[in-house]
């Protein structure tokens, strides 16, 4: 497949769940048997490109027309998993997450009205069709959402520093858990919060991504991956960046009743990100 364009497309980051084969019902399931044997399968930048091509013309195209054929595919320990792109439905839920993002006037200088209101009445029409339907990937912009860590373990991090602009190696940074683990520590960090903390973000991130994981196989796989969002931070911060151990040490220390403990944990979140917002506001 030709790749759309040579550049990097930054400031996104992505939670993904990675289905066996089994999981999908025919002719879908022999239709990523094939497709995972496939040498030339795009990547996370090619989805992005195109999606931005999509908003040139004139009206834009907010929505693919068609759903997407691609995934993302991982074999791990001789077992073939997917992850459907199914860029049209997240496509269609991220514009109904937009005006939560920008001011009235910039949605409207971005996307005019009436091609809001088309996607969202072709959204509505289609969504009355296939009421279960759920995305395999969440995306965040310019942030990892805190809750994303809790899925996660520091032993599960998987950090490439890059071999800079003249190698063929991009930095990278990842954690993949199995699916089982990843509701075990959604459910004993949860049981803890709402022992020791009011309500808040944290807790109702955390009960929206747990609903969301048990949606899927029980076998799946769970991969949190810093995505684009590693070409703009300094190698020396990614290297450093050890948010999940932050975030289970934090949790630990509430349950333990540290809340000194759990202080250190979180300003050493917060500062860390409030420098990845700075960085946003610049641009």
């Amino acid at each position: 497949m030709p790749k759309v364009s040579s550049v990097v497309v930054p400031y996104a980051t992505y939670l993904r769940v990675y289905e066996p084969l089994a999981a999908f019902p025919e002719p879908e399931r022999s239709h990523w048997a094939r497709y995972a044997r496939r040498p030339d399968r795009p990547s996370y930048q090619d989805e992005l490109r195109r999606s931005l091509a999509d908003l040139l013309p004139t009206p834009p195209v907010p929505v693919p027309v068609h759903e997407s054929p691609d995934a993302f595919v991982a074999d791990v320990d001789g077992v073939v998993r997917v992850c459907p792109w199914r860029t049209r439905l997240r496509g269609w839920q991220a514009l109904g997450e937009l005006a939560e993002e920008l001011p009235a006037v910039v949605q409207d200088a971005v996307l005019p009205p009436v091609v809001r209101r088309q996607a969202a009445q072709d959204y509505e029409r289609w969504l009355a069709g296939n009421p279960d339907a759920r995305p395999w990937i969440r995306t965040a912009t310019w942030q990892v959402p805190l809750n994303w860590f809790v899925l996660v373990s520091d032993e599960e991090r998987e950090y490439v520093k890059g071999t800079g602009d003249s190698g063929d190696e991009t930095p990278a940074l990842r954690y993949r858990t199995p699916m089982v683990q990843a509701r075990r520590r959604v459910a004993r960090a949860l049981r803890t919060l709402k022992e020791t903390v009011d309500e808040g973000p944290l807790i109702d991130g955390l009960v929206d991504v747990g609903r969301w994981l048990e949606e899927f196989h029980p076998r799946s796989l769970v991969e949190l991956d810093y995505g684009g969002l590693v070409h703009v931070l300094p190698a020396g911060e990614l290297e450093g960046d050890h948010s999940a151990a932050d975030v289970a040490e934090g949790i630990e220390a509430l349950r333990r009743g540290d809340g000194a403990a759990a202080g250190e944990a979180y300003a050493r979140l917060v500062e860390r990100w409030r420098s990845v917002r700075d960085r946003r506001s610049a641009n």
